[in-house]
């Protein structure tokens, strides 16, 4: 696997985007009533569980960048049946329902801008894909980018 310079920058820029969403300050709250933070808790721990049967689906295929390792195999069973990048699909879930669940405004603002650096990740690791296994573009028609095609 060689490593380009996109692969550590959009690595970088998702780090940063985690750490605040961790440090999130007191800035932009609002209330959530208690059956809807009871759904959303249940959301994003769901998001959390959907990202780490993906990861252990990957096996030895899992790694940060977009740039597939030489040694990997593609992945097209389990989650990756129905979805290609199941494991930006459980962040984005995790933190936007617990955005949502802890009210706060900034951490919404960042599961956007977090949603839109993945859609620009996912677009390079698929062009990626694409030159290293010659049955990816028949995988990606028939698969969702984060959810499933209906």
């Amino acid at each position: 696997m060689e490593l380009r310079t996109k692969d550590y920058v959009y690595v970088g820029l998702q780090v940063i985007i985690f750490v605040l969403y961790a440090v999130d300050s007191s800035f932009w709250y609002f209330q959530v009533s208690g059956l809807l933070k009871l759904f959303l808790l249940i959301l994003s721990l769901t998001g959390l569980a959907i990202l780490i049967i993906a990861m252990v689906q990957l096996k030895r295929s899992l790694s940060p960048f977009p740039t597939p390792r030489s040694n990997a195999g593609l992945v097209q069973s389990g989650l990756y049946k129905f979805v290609r990048h199941p494991i930006y699909s459980g962040i984005l879930l995790c933190l936007g329902a617990y955005a949502i669940y802890s009210g706060s405004g900034l951490r919404i603002l960042l599961t956007l801008v977090l949603y839109i650096l993945l859609l620009k990740k996912s677009s390079y690791e698929e062009q990626q894909l694409i030159k290293h296994y010659k049955n990816y573009e028949a995988y990606k028609k028939r698969t969702g980018r984060f959810f499933p095609k209906l």
